[in-house]
């Protein structure tokens, strides 16, 4: 492994595990309630979402103002607090919030750190053991804090916050960074400045766009699949739900550890390739009435998600590192993702609240990934060199 990059990887995974399982212990709570409406774990979603977006402006300027090892050590005590509120009685569209102002500050920090501590030639790897190790938390947090939830809600969160509190420790073993800029600019003016900086690039607005449309699909599908799991499924506990979502964990794992020996930077054009197949896989989870073939189908979705998005990361990355800042630039593509995010939760908390199939949203879904994959490949540069100089 890349020096210095063990510490990350673990404080990464158990904050990670702690993330995927905190959501499963909110969706036990909603479900073991039975009294809440259907738009209401959408809605959560959504407030976990709104941290993202309206803190943009802040968080990227903090993970590079400050070390970025103390900015992860300050995000996971946000987000301890926030289980602590749940733990404590707190409304959970309250507490959730939290836990998301700690995930919005939490996420620059962990991906601007990866060009400090790893060269160009080793980005896309050391995304790779990243995205393995939160996938790899994913697979045991969302089944491990279903399963925990389901019989006990107060030993789910206890957990919850060790793990949190853990990766806190974890974080205190990471290399003592310098900090990276400082500005006195007003944080507002200072995104919209920089954003049109990164934005400059042809290849960073693709890059962008690629992710955006990814992550919001990705976002949607974890909660339609609340929805479509017990009518199609006839599923009835959060285990039930969080053992689907593991096979798309899975597939994560696969394509992110494929990925950088299949897509290096130079190729980046391929994902257009992973587009096409999360949009085939979308329309083959629609068709499923069984529980393999909804398996197979979330199967399908991770690898090509894997494949999809630890390249597109690492550009991402490389472009922002290179010209306003790897912390920032992360920033600003928290913020252009999580409102593509918060926009299509939204528009599906929205139809959930009129009655809308799961089945046509899961339909819908494919055709807008397909969509957006057509458009963004027709305007890729056709030859490495032409994609370098971008």
């Amino acid at each position: 492994m890349i020096k210095d990059l063990a510490p990350l990887v673990v404080a990464q995974f158990l904050s990670a595990f702690a993330d995927n399982a905190i959501l499963f212990t909110v969706i036990a709570i909603v479900l073991q309630d039975g009294g809440r409406e259907e738009w209401y774990i959408p809605a959560l979603q959504s407030v976990f979402l709104v941290a993202y977006v309206t803190l943009a402006p802040w968080v990227g300027i903090w993970a590079d103002r400050l070390s970025k090892p103390r900015v992860l050590i300050i995000a996971n005590l946000i987000k301890a607090a926030g289980g602590l509120l749940l733990l404590g009685g707190v409304e959970p569209l309250i507490a959730y919030s939290l836990v998301g102002a700690g995930a919005a500050l939490y996420s620059p920090a962990k991906y601007g750190i990866l060009p400090e501590i790893a060269d160009k030639d080793h980005l896309v790897k050391a995304n790779g053991w990243v995205e393995g190790a939160t996938i790899a938390a994913i697979l045991f947090g969302t089944v491990g804090g279903a399963r925990i939830a389901d019989h006990s809600i107060p030993a789910a969160l206890a957990v919850i916050c060790g793990c949190f509190l853990a990766s806190v420790l974890v974080g205190l073993l990471l290399p003592k960074l310098p900090a990276r800029h400082h500005s006195e600019t007003p944080a507002v003016r200072q995104l919209v400045t920089q954003s049109k900086a990164l934005l400059q690039s042809r290849r960073a607005r693709l890059v962008l766009l690629g992710l955006a449309m990814f992550w919001a699909a990705a976002a949607t599908l974890r909660v339609v699949l609340v929805a479509w799991a017990p009518d199609v499924l006839h599923t009835q506990t959060a285990t039930d739900i969080a053992e689907l979502t593991l096979f798309t964990a899975i597939g994560i794992v696969i394509g992110a550890a494929l990925a950088p020996r299949w897509i290096p930077l130079a190729a980046i054009r391929r994902t257009r390739y992973a587009g096409y197949a999360i949009a085939l896989m979308f329309g083959l989870l629609a068709a499923s009435s069984d529980i393999w073939s909804a398996r197979a189908a979330l199967l399908g979705i991770g690898i090509a998600g894997g494949f999809f998005v630890v390249p597109l990361n690492a550009a991402i990355q490389d472009i922002g590192h290179r010209n306003v800042g790897a912390g920032i630039a992360v920033a600003i593509q928290n913020f252009f993702l999580n409102a593509a995010m918060l926009t299509a939760v939204g528009l599906y908390t929205a139809a959930a609240a009129h009655g809308a199939d799961p089945i046509v949203i899961l339909l819908t879904m494919g055709a807008i990934v397909l969509a957006f994959v057509v458009r963004i490949s027709l305007r890729l540069p056709r030859d490495t060199d032409a994609e370098q100089n971008l």
